[in-house]
């Protein structure tokens, strides 16, 4: 199944392939901050599925994990749609809410709860982790 989701403004497209090794939510607060809401909610692919198409920038930081992590942004509207990170260089995540919302399935997984607003209900079925996943293949 090919999915194509864009930015706000619609200048940066992703578009991905197949489906995704998992949907997830993160609650950290570095996720927070860069989505300026309760959490983050994406989808982790290998790269080879995925594809940008239009002009970027990147903001690259260290990662609650340790490692460094770099986000590709709209750099007309600011919308986050790419990420890619050095602790699994051969997946990337996109942003579902960029999609149409029937494009993927509720989150298999939740991580960093630690920092999860109180108030926020999740669906039952979600693995639920205190801080990140437990070490596997394909995770960013």
């Amino acid at each position: 199944m090919d999915r194509t989701g864009q930015c706000h403004c619609g200048s940066l497209r992703v578009i991905t392939t197949g489906e995704p090794d998992r949907v997830y939510l993160c609650h950290c607060q570095a996720c927070q901050r860069r989505t300026g809401t309760a959490f983050h909610f994406g989808a982790a692919f290998p790269k080879k599925q995925v594809q940008l198409d239009g002009e970027r920038k990147i903001y690259e930081r260290d990662a609650d994990s340790g490692y460094r992590i770099r986000f590709h942004f709209c750099p007309n509207c600011g919308t986050t749609l790419y990420w890619e990170g050095d602790r699994n260089p051969a997946v990337c995540g996109v942003a579902v809410g960029a999609f149409d919302i029937s494009a993927f399935t509720p989150p298999s997984d939740s991580i960093w709860e630690e920092s999860m607003y109180p108030w926020l209900g999740l669906p039952p079925s979600a693995a639920h982790h205190r801080q990140g996943r437990p070490p596997m293949t394909n995770q960013t």
